[in-house]
């Protein structure tokens, strides 16, 4: 059985439970006397809260309790990722300052939902207005209104990554390309909106929440309340989707479990789909100005970018992370013998920003992919030589870019004209013009070092621990911190051990997403790291357990234990089947610590912390075909092709999926998704996600190149298929609209901003 499952398109096991009605979802859970919670949010952006008549609220039949901020004064949470010289590092919970339209502001507890809607209508807020400030750059021009006057500025963080004398070395270089981009803001927007069920008894407080993060949210919960950790359970079975907006603890779940313990009751709230633009965390905001600098043979000498990321209210648990990792990953597959970021956050009166699927990369693709064509159009140079020119070679790897990022392993020439060859561009004469885009990318992934998170100043560990036993009857138990929040976690870790441990996949049980039942985990299943690090430390752990088996059975057979191995259920000799001692006898004898050899222990359980030394790298190449209207603007999406390498696949079927996925996400971010605000910070509440009509047939080709740093091979996968689309799709349209393709710099590329950019160059 040998490899059996690793490598094999084998059938989610998780599959069964979601697709039939019995997934574990925190909206399913239950309890005696549970009561109900409703978040009352801010109705202007910027202001204070200066009291609340709440009599005729507590006049609704069946309200149970009123949470305004002078009751949670003291609750905190923190920014987990600290940015240079980042001025906010913590954020009230219920604050009387507004600085954002849907701020929590109180929370009503009664006996049903709709009492206690009804009784938050009642409320009587006494508000006082102050003047909003939309968009970073405004955020940071001359007389803006500050939303923390005491700092006597928005701006929050500015620090540079790479090389001091970068600009310098642009501008002495013979060729510069210079654009400036702007990402609009997007929300993860998960199939399952978050919801908490939180109870509080016998001094212990359990939260079920859809989270990708449980152990994570333990800690912040236990540290608001002032609680020993643990007299804190999180469970956090299945979360139907997270895409980074699940990855910390929210205010309103935190005042949910205030409720719990206010009451005695078990609370549950669900987040409204009216409140989830502005009250889950969206990302992407942020403008770059670039600067790509070549010498006369359309060699790359350095690149110099001002990144300015919009934070919203406050830093979130990510503070300026999501922009710092736009710097570190802007180099994407090339050289460059410069290289240099700065990195500006500023406050502004919107939602707090926070962590999205791809985590600044996409933003850093399409700067770079973008100001690459643009330099190979004005040079004369075809694009995908220019790109070949200057990337790097698999004999060059590992290799550590000028921002500090040590690429593991890889093949990125084989990818770009792998997916070159895939293109078949649509030829019609419909009058539309059609172009292909290009779009090559490095992707981060398996987060980790623990030592590298302290020194970027992240309040975290990346280690991750596998728990795994074999019982009396043979059977496996894996135990891990990571979670299933739809990634396929459960069977890939099920493939894994199955394999190791020579036992078919229907004997692997595994256990995730209980904080009493699991090991710790620091950050959960967050930046493409689950299967890397989880399956890493599983990947070590089902090692030891291996040899203490292969051990055991070499006593008992008084054989060497390289003349042995795992098949069939039994350890045999190798060569002679008949000399052999099954898995249920070794397991039952360890378990009763009969006939072991000297100094092994009794049982078969292993536990093994892995700490990678290094974060692993996957990489792809996408293409874009499109058809332009230019008479309306409207952009169709005629085809797209994807190749990436994440390393050893354990499940094909997943990874395939996983990309997909991702592909649609960054078809939206292209296309069509954008969180708009007004000038007095009002979200416009109208967001179009991409349906089948945009989505075309997406071809995948998946290259497998081991990592070097990962035990078993692997790298992260579940957010590369974001990371290309944008670009590649903005690089189509320019090869569709020569006549401003140095502006189309800014996504989304919805029809009014085509056609505006059109009629422009037509005036």
């Amino acid at each position: 059985m040998e490899d059996g499952y690793v490598g094999a398109r084998t059938p989610r096991r998780e599959d069964a439970r979601l697709l039939t009605g019995k997934g574990r979802y925190v909206g399913a859970v239950r309890l005696p006397g549970m009561v109900h919670a409703h978040v009352v949010r801010s109705p202007i952006a910027h202001g204070t809260f200066t009291g609340c008549d709440v009599k005729a609220a507590w006049a609704v039949e069946g309200v149970l309790d009123i949470i305004t901020p002078g009751d949670a004064a003291n609750l905190r949470l923190p920014s987990v990722n600290v940015a240079p010289g980042q001025r906010l590092t913590s954020y009230r919970v219920l604050d009387d300052v507004i600085r954002y339209a849907g701020q929590p502001l109180a929370v009503v507890v009664a006996h049903t939902p709709q009492a206690a809607r009804d009784a938050a209508d009642l409320l009587d807020l006494e508000l006082t207005e102050l003047p909003a400030v939309v968009g970073a750059e405004r955020a940071l021009a001359d007389g803006a209104p500050l939303l923390y006057p005491e700092l006597g500025t928005n701006l929050i963080s500015d620090f540079l990554m790479g090389d001091d004398d970068c600009l310098a070395a642009v501008e002495g270089a013979e060729h510069v390309v210079e654009m400036t981009f702007r990402m609009g803001r997007v929300s993860p927007y998960p199939m399952e909106p978050r919801g908490v069920v939180a109870h509080y008894a016998d001094e212990e407080l359990t939260v079920h929440i859809s989270s990708q993060a449980p152990h994570h949210v333990r800690e912040h919960l236990a540290d608001a309340f002032d609680l020993t950790h643990d007299r804190v359970r999180v469970i956090s079975r299945d979360t139907g989707g997270g895409f980074g907006g699940k990855e910390h603890l929210y205010p309103d779940e935190l005042l949910v479990c205030l409720a719990a313990m206010r009451t005695g009751r078990p609370v549950g709230w669900t987040e409204s789909p009216g409140d989830r633009l502005f009250a889950t965390l969206p990302a992407r905001e942020a403008v770059h100005r670039a600067r790509l600098a070549l010498d006369g043979d359309g060699r790359f000498v350095a690149m110099y970018t001002d990144v300015l990321g919009d934070l919203g209210a406050h830093p979130s648990n990510v503070g300026g992370s999501t922009f710092a990792v736009t710097a570190t990953l802007l180099p994407g597959p090339y050289r460059f013998e410069r290289f240099a970021v700065r990195v500006r956050c500023a406050v502004t009166t919107t939602t707090p920003t926070g962590s999205y699927r791809g985590f600044g990369q996409p933003e850093g693709t399409l700067t770079r992919e973008r100001l690459i064509d643009e330099a190979a159009r004005r040079l004369g140079i075809d694009r995908i030589e220019l790109r070949l020119r200057n990337m790097l070679r698999p004999d060059e790897l590992p290799y550590t870019t000028r921002v500090f990022q040590t690429y593991d392993s890889g093949d990125y020439p084989r990818a770009l004209r792998t997916v070159c060859d895939m293109v078949r561009p649509v030829e019609k004469d419909d009058g539309r013009r059609r172009g292909v885009g290009y779009a090559c990318y490095v992707e981060s992934t398996g987060m980790g070092p623990s030592m590298d998170l302290k020194a970027i100043g992240m309040l975290a560990g990346g280690f991750e621990t596998a728990i795994l036993r074999m019982d009396q009857d043979a059977s496996v138990v894996v135990s891990s911190g990571v979670v299933s929040i739809g990634q396929g976690i459960e069977t890939a870790l099920a493939q894994l051990a199955a394999d190791r441990m020579g036992v078919p996949i229907e004997r692997v049980r595994v256990v995730l997403g209980d904080t009493a039942a699991t090991p710790y985990s620091s950050v959960g299943s967050v930046a493409s790291r689950s299967l890397a690090l989880g399956g890493g430390a599983l990947t070590q752990a089902a090692a030891r357990l291996r040899d203490k088996l292969i051990a055991i059975a070499a006593h008992r057979l008084e054989a060497a234990a390289g003349d042995l191995e795992i098949a069939d259920g039994a350890v045999r000799v190798k060569g002679d089947p008949q000399a052999a001692v099954t898995l249920r006898e070794l397991a039952t004898s360890a378990w009763r610590g009969w006939d072991l050899p000297e100094g092994v222990t009794p049982g078969l359980e292993e536990r093994v912390s892995y700490d990678p030394p290094g974060y692993t790298f996957a990489y792809g190449a996408h293409a874009a075909a499109v058809a332009v209207d230019p008479e309306t603007g409207g952009v169709e999406l005629e085809g797209y092709w994807v190749v990436n390498d994440a390393g050893v696949l354990v499940n094909p079927a997943s990874v395939e999926g996983q990309l997909l996925g991702g592909v649609v996400q960054g078809i939206g971010e292209a296309l069509t998704e954008q969180i708009v605000y007004t000038e007095d910070g009002q979200p416009i509440t109208e967001y179009l996600l991409p349906t089948t009509r945009e989505v075309p047939d997406i071809e995948v080709v998946m290259l497998e190149t081991p990592s070097t740093v990962t035990p078993g091979g692997m790298k992260g996968a579940g957010e590369s298929g974001t990371i290309g689309p944008p670009a590649a799709i903005a690089n189509a349209v320019a090869a569709a609209l020569p006549e401003i393709a140095d502006r189309i710099t800014d996504v989304p590329l919805t029809p009014a901003v085509v056609w505006s950019l059109l009629a422009a160059s037509r005036g």
